[in-house]
């Protein structure tokens, strides 16, 4: 079975790679051609990922699954949420989205919140979502230089460290994206389909 991952971003690819069973070929955007911008202007994570794998089906003709991810601050109303990519501006960089959030939880106590994690999966004309989630809390400071996006201020519950801190295959078993991911393994596997 191949499988588009309709992702641009290298560091979720990565870790996806990792999970996915070996009978499943992994093929990311560039593999099929797509350069542009797949469209993501739903206003919940699960409408992004519905509308990202939807679009490279319809456009490409790939069986094909689609991530959106959010980080869903208690304290803020469930923010950055959707936005969590742009929290800081168009220009999508992890540093000042990071930045803001700690600025913006300076004087706030409470600093509970989770990672949310949609997948859509388009196959045989057929769509179905997985979700991953995983409480935790925001740090005061960056700790650590793993990982990408939020992941330096997140501490998962129950840990000492924050993602950005940890092996990757330790974020993979306890984190949001490898939750939703093994949903999806599950799904697939469980399919006819398999040799």
């Amino acid at each position: 079975m191949q499988l588009v991952f309709a992702t641009n971003n290298l560091n979720k690819l990565k870790e996806v790679q990792v999970l996915m069973p070996k009978h499943i070929k992994l093929l990311s955007l560039k593999d099929i051609g797509c350069f542009e911008d797949v469209p993501e202007t739903q206003n919940t994570i699960e409408g992004n990922a519905i509308q990202k794998a939807t679009y490279i089906k319809q456009q490409y003709g790939y069986d094909c699954f689609a991530d959106d991810t959010g980080l869903e601050v208690n304290a803020l109303n469930g923010a950055p949420g959707v936005y969590s990519a742009r929290y800081a501006g168009e220009q999508r960089n992890a540093n000042d989205n990071t930045n803001k959030l700690l600025s913006e939880l300076n004087t706030i106590k409470d600093r509970k919140g989770q990672f949310k994690t949609v997948i859509a999966l388009q196959l045989n004309n057929e769509s179905t979502t997985f979700m991953g989630i995983c409480k935790g809390e925001i740090t005061l400071t960056k700790q650590g230089n793993k990982g990408f996006g939020y992941d330096p201020i997140f501490k998962p519950e129950g840990e000492k460290v924050t993602f950005a801190e940890m092996d990757l295959r330790v974020k993979n078993s306890i984190g949001h994206r490898g939750k939703a991911v093994s949903k999806l393994v599950t799904f697939l596997n469980s399919l006819n389909k398999i040799p």
